[in-house]
């Protein structure tokens, strides 16, 4: 069977194209700045302090969540700390990083609960005959109508909920999140609340209260639940007095400022709804807990099909698809039903943020938080969601910019270390291999073009930044790039020194070169990876740039050096052993180098064969 034959024109236009694509999609991005890191840019210093005296166990425990919140990807060059065995400090790179900010405060404690009554439903809670129940002045009042209307089923384009992250609301008409179920609904027997509800228990504090709460404002502590308190779908028909008159005595605040409540999953709660878009809050008297945060399995932003508004995507696990089997079985409101629906609640650290009616029957446990997020306010909070809640509660956050720890000339040191190693390894390869030389200018020059709009793109989409470190790892491989070039050329020089010409040589050379490359920068990909993975802090930037520019070597090497020197050997000035080609006789050692000999097609040598 005829062998293919090579065509290093068409890799090298492939090779170009992807580099015109990506570079396109850096322009797409609209910045050509990478993201500098904490040392050479400053950025932002969050310094935590817990309630009452946690171990240093719960402390180190929410050093490692936040640390996988703010540096999950492990490139974003986020420094987090236990300072004084009392303070969590974070250490942020960019002065204008605020979903990290608030990924950081955000306690997390997500949970499901039932409605028992709100603003536009109070039916419920008024207080009974001869109970004296205390009244806020200041309160709003409140209508007595029928409730809402069963909303449509509720689709990603709602946005009229705020777009901060830390406390998204849904609507007055409860569109606020959708369900999905693919199979077919079939009533089962679920676990019971008190299966599926379960507290995270937290050092100092009885309960956790909302990361953004300003500092000094007292928590307002959850009413007793009474005798059907474990029973949120008996409790929900009939609320207790005691939390009847919490209810009623509760003030929300009109201008958007966190509540500060205790977030007992064991007891009812009352709380506020925020709605930016209306710029108004709605109170709501809610059961105790039934589904946990730590009853999710996973949680994602995403985009849904044929939609375009990011969501909050979350899928429970069997304890938490149970328990929400059953909150479905109990609320669903098909469509054409006499309004008001029982609606439940998602509290996010104390706050709803959506409180929806059922529309239809579900059993496999997924969801899909929605409201209007941005792309940064969405994975803010799916990150926070996926990491879980912080074992311990934080009654001040300190906020403040930090310069660089570098002083400026040192990133210009480290940039013009990086241009000059550069410049000495092609000026030696142009004396060195003199016409070859030629080659390593364009891979080198190459590799730094792919470098460059490879940093740009992870700087969008994966928060990579670059520290001295990371430069420094992007200054190894130009040595590790170079190594490749030299095994090459030497294999080349070898072959046409036993007698091959150069069209020959380039071939035979690249098989044997190409084993070697690949062993070498295998180890080093190796040595990245334990570093990545066992490594700390901008460590792991030196192994991730060390790593990637490594993996933009074998790139290069495969794609443009070896057809480049495919190229070059068609050429009389190379394979005529031109005196400044690099592979002149004198310069191989021999007498003569071995002419050219033109490949000769199939059909025609099997034509010269039969003559013969």
């Amino acid at each position: 069977m005829a062998r293919r034959t090579a065509r290093p024109g068409r890799t090298l236009v492939v090779f170009f194209l992807g580099l015109a694509i990506a570079f396109g999609l850096v322009a797409l991005a609209g910045s050509w700045k990478p993201e500098l890191g904490l040392d050479l840019q400053g950025g932002t210093s969050i310094r935590l302090t817990p309630k009452g005296n946690p171990t240093s166990e719960s402390l180190n425990e929410a050093r490692k969540i936040i640390d996988q919140r703010v540096n999950g990807s492990g490139v974003a060059e986020a420094a987090v700390t236990v300072q004084g065995n009392h303070y969590i400090v974070v250490e942020i790179p960019g002065d204008s990083r605020r979903d990290l900010v608030d990924t950081v405060k955000r306690q997390a404690q997500l949970r499901f609960r039932l409605v028992a009554c709100d603003d536009q439903d109070p039916s419920r809670c008024q207080p009974s005959t001869g109970t004296t129940t205390p009244q806020d002045p200041t309160a709003p009042q409140t209508g007595t109508g029928t409730g809402v209307t069963a909303p449509a089923s509720p689709t990603a384009g709602d946005t009229t909920a705020p777009s901060d992250a830390a406390s998204p609301s849904g609507t007055s008409n409860r569109a606020g999140v959708s369900y999905a179920d693919t199979t077919s609904p079939s009533p089962t027997e679920s676990a019971g609340p008190s299966d599926s509800a379960s507290a995270t228990p937290t050092d100092g504090a009885t309960a956790p209260s909302d990361a953004g709460t300003p500092t000094g404002v007292p928590t307002t502590p959850s009413p007793e639940g009474g005798p059907d308190v474990a029973d949120p779908l008996k409790w929900i028909d009939a609320p207790n007095q005691e939390a009847i008159a919490a209810y009623n005595a509760f003030t929300c605040p009109q201008d958007g400022t966190p509540v500060n409540v205790e977030d007992d999953p064991k007891k009812p709660l009352v709380t506020c709804e925020w709605d930016a878009v209306t710029k108004t809050a709605q109170k709501y008297l809610l059961s105790a807990s039934m589904i946990e945060g730590n009853q999710l399995d996973s949680a994602s932003a995403q985009i849904p099909q044929n939609a375009v508004g990011y969501v909050v995507s979350i899928d429970f696990n069997g304890d938490g698809t149970s328990a929400f089997s059953k909150i479905s079985e109990a609320l669903v409101c098909p469509s054409g039903t006499v309004p008001p629906c029982k609606q439940f609640a998602v509290v996010l650290d104390g706050q709803v943020i959506s409180a929806p009616t059922m529309n239809s029957l579900i059993t496999n446990g997924q969801a899909q938080i929605e409201g209007n997020f941005t792309q940064a306010s969405a994975k803010s909070l799916a990150t926070s969601l996926k990491y879980g809640a912080l074992p311990v509660s934080f009654s001040d956050f300190s906020v403040e910019t930090v310069g660089p720890s570098l002083a400026g000339d040192q990133l210009n040191a480290g940039i013009t270390a990086g241009i000059v190693g550069l410049l000495l390894v092609m000026i030696y390869c142009l004396i060195y291999y003199r016409g070859l030389g030629i080659v390593v200018i364009g891979s080198l020059l190459v590799a730094g073009a792919s470098t460059y709009a490879m940093v740009l793109l992870l700087s969008k989409t994966a928060n990579f930044t670059l520290t001295l470190p990371g430069i420094a790892g992007l200054i190894v491989a130009v040595g590790i790039t170079a190594d490749s070039f030299i095994v090459y050329f030497e294999r080349i020089r070898d072959e046409m020194r036993d007698g091959k010409s150069m069209r020959v040589a380039v071939e035979a050379g690249w098989i044997r070169a190409r084993a070697t490359c690949l062993a070498a920068d295998t180890v080093s990909l190796l040595a990245a990876l334990v570093l990545y993975i066992f490594a700390a802090g901008v460590v792991r930037g030196f192994a991730f740039a060390l790593g990637l520019s490594t993996l933009i070597d074998l790139v290069v090497f495969f794609w443009f050096t070896k057809p480049l020197v495919s190229l070059f050997a068609k050429l009389r000035f190379y394979n005529g052993g031109g005196r400044l080609s690099g592979l002149s006789a004198a310069t191989l050692g021999v007498d003569k180098i071995a002419p050219d000999r033109p490949r000769v097609p199939a059909s025609t040598r099997s034509t010269q064969e039969g003559t013969v």
